[in-house]
């Protein structure tokens, strides 16, 4: 007798790879990661490591010199180094911990309008990031007949004060920038509160990471003097050390220390990170009824409107009056260039190269953000993944300059436009952005979601994002170049700069700081931070915790399994 046919289920809309394909497929995307993480930033800790117990000869001469060189370099004053470089944070960790979530709250209560408006006027202090323009300036307005006026003659103070100007607009736009993501509700009901914690305690410890590899103000403000070392920072002291006396033991040493200190702060980010489950979320380009609702909760105030105006006016303000030693000076006539200086020539270096570094590093960064937080690998524990790479996190270019550059002595390219790239293939911070993006969106993924609409499309942008800061940070930075350049056509801007400014200091001429950042580039910068900032920063939301709401599981659930008919 014929069985009546069992119905099917109707055929799942989406269908996701089955674990073991996607455990491999995963893993198979952190490799490229791991390579250049090995290759930028664990093979020079170990030659910085090795090179802090040898003597200052030739590079692998096998000369032992014991825990001379760490000797030498706590004695001369390691620690107080450290000790100025947390004070040079003060000022930005108050900015960073209390103003900037002042702004952020105002902003978000202040409803929709006001929120978009902030944040595009938050994005020109970002654009406009060209600190040795600034510094080279501001110190030329402290010159007057060839002599220091009464301002640089207390230059410890000069620095701090100098350094708290210019950076003041940076920290209250990158702080708030997070913080209104934060702020960013799901619905009326949700509280904020941890995730606002959660951010401010990284930015505290990026913060703090930043002052102690510190080095653009101290080179060009004061020269780490006047007496002694009284304003030199641990990267000021470790460059000076090694290739001004070329101790490169002791400065090396130096650089050993400041990789503890830099690895432990790291690794208590991605401790926070992981202990509070934190994750970035895309709200979708159109808000749902949801978000509305939290919208309208928190007000449309005229007072609040009105305080976020006052508001920003006073973070323009600061930035612009921080700024006008440099904009006084961004159209002054270049004149004749030095001997061998080609403009475009010039512009090559100063862009080309960072750019490379940049599209290599931001890529590699997205595929393992992809492999880890979308495909998830080690299931709920994929973020562990994460840790190895942690102590890096707040890693720069200044604690490797040494090992690196000695690497590119051998490969025998200074001077040439190899070795002005820097030597970064990944970028740690943006690994990390990816994962905590994939990780937010991995969720509605296995609700069902298409990978292209919640995964794909959702970090395109998020490629803008990190790349836009890192290539600026490396176009406008004049350690390395400054390192590796030989002769004028191994010349950026920065460094040219600098060194027209040694002439023009003593001659009373003028600065042609805008080479460091021009116009079109600055115009350039100025409308991708705005369009980021108003079209897709506004839509991603900071968040903390299990992922709650009805269309979504929580986190570290089950993957469905597929139903099987008999």
């Amino acid at each position: 007798m014929n069985q009546p046919a069992t119905p099917q289920a109707p055929a799942p809309q989406h269908t996701q790879p089955n674990r073991p394909a996607q455990t491999l497929i995963g893993l198979a995307l952190i490799v490229p990661a791991v390579i250049a993480w090995v290759w930028s930033y664990v093979l020079p800790t170990l030659s910085t490591v090795a090179r802090s117990f040898q003597g200052d000869g030739p590079r692998g001469s096998g000369e032992s010199a014991g825990t001379a060189n760490y000797e030498a370099a706590l004695t001369s004053g390691f620690a107080g180094q450290v000790g100025f470089a947390v004070l040079l944070a003060l000022i930005p960790l108050a900015v960073a911990l209390l103003a900037a979530p002042l702004l952020a709250v105002l902003a978000d209560r202040a409803g929709r309008v006001a929120r978009l408006v902030t944040r595009g006027v938050l994005a020109l202090p970002l654009a406009a990031y060209a600190p040795v323009a600034v510094y080279l300036g501001r110190r030329a307005e402290g010159i007057e007949d060839g002599t220091l006026t009464q301002d640089l003659q207390s230059p410890r103070t000069f620095l701090v004060s100098a350094l708290a100007q210019v950076t003041f607009g940076l920290v209250v736009a990158v702080a708030a920038t997070l913080y209104l993501s934060a702020l960013r509700r799901r619905d009326p009901d949700q509280r904020p509160a941890s995730a606002m914690l959660t951010v401010g305690g990284l930015l505290g410890l990026g913060v703090l990471a930043a002052a102690l590899q510190t080095y653009t103000a101290p080179v060009i403000l004061t020269g780490g003097g006047p007496r002694g070392e009284s304003t030199a920072t641990p990267v000021f002291t470790a460059v000076q050390t090694t290739f001004r006396t070329m101790r490169f033991g002791v400065g090396s040493a130096t650089s050993t220390l400041l990789l503890v200190l830099l690895g432990l702060l790291g690794m208590a980010a991605v401790t926070l990170i992981l202990a509070t489950r934190l994750r970035i979320e895309f709200d979708g380009w159109r808000d749902g009824p949801a978000v509305r609702e939290a919208e309208s909760f928190t007000g449309r105030r005229p007072l609040l409107v009105g305080l976020t105006a006052v508001a920003l006016v006073v973070v323009l303000g600061v930035t612009v009056w921080a700024s006008l030693p440099w904009l006084r000076n961004f159209s002054a006539d270049t004149g004749p260039l030095p001997k061998g200086v080609e403009t475009a020539n010039l512009f090559a270096n100063t862009w080309v190269p960072p750019l490379l570094s940049t599209l290599v590093a931001v890529t590699v960064a997205a595929l393992a953000g992809f492999g880890i937080g979308a495909l998830r690998p080690l299931g709920r524990w994929s973020e562990l993944l994460l840790v190895p790479f942690a102590p890096w996190l707040f890693v720069g270019a200044g604690p490797l300059a040494i090992a690196n550059f000695e690497r590119t002595t051998e490969r025998e390219q200074l001077g040439l436009f190899l070795g002005l790239v820097p030597p970064t293939w990944l970028s740690v911070p943006a690994l990390f952005a990816f994962t905590l993006l994939f990780r937010g969106q991995h969720e509605r993924w296995r609700s069902g979601g298409g990978a292209g609409r919640t995964l794909l499309l959702p970090a395109l942008p998020m490629l803008a994002v990190t790349a836009l800061p890192t290539w600026l940070a490396h176009a406008q930075s004049p350690l390395w170049s400054m390192l590796v350049g030989r002769g004028p056509d191994s010349l950026t801007a920065p460094a040219l700069v600098q060194m027209i400014a040694g002439r023009a200091f003593g001659a009373g001429g003028e600065l042609p700081l805008g080479l460091v950042l021009p116009l079109p580039m600055l115009i350039l910068f100025v409308v991708l931070f705005v369009a980021l900032m108003v079209g897709y920063l506004d839509r991603l939301a900071v968040r903390v915790g299990r992922r709650g709401g009805p269309d979504a599981p929580p986190t570290g659930a089950r993957e469905p399994a597929a139903k099987v008919t008999a």
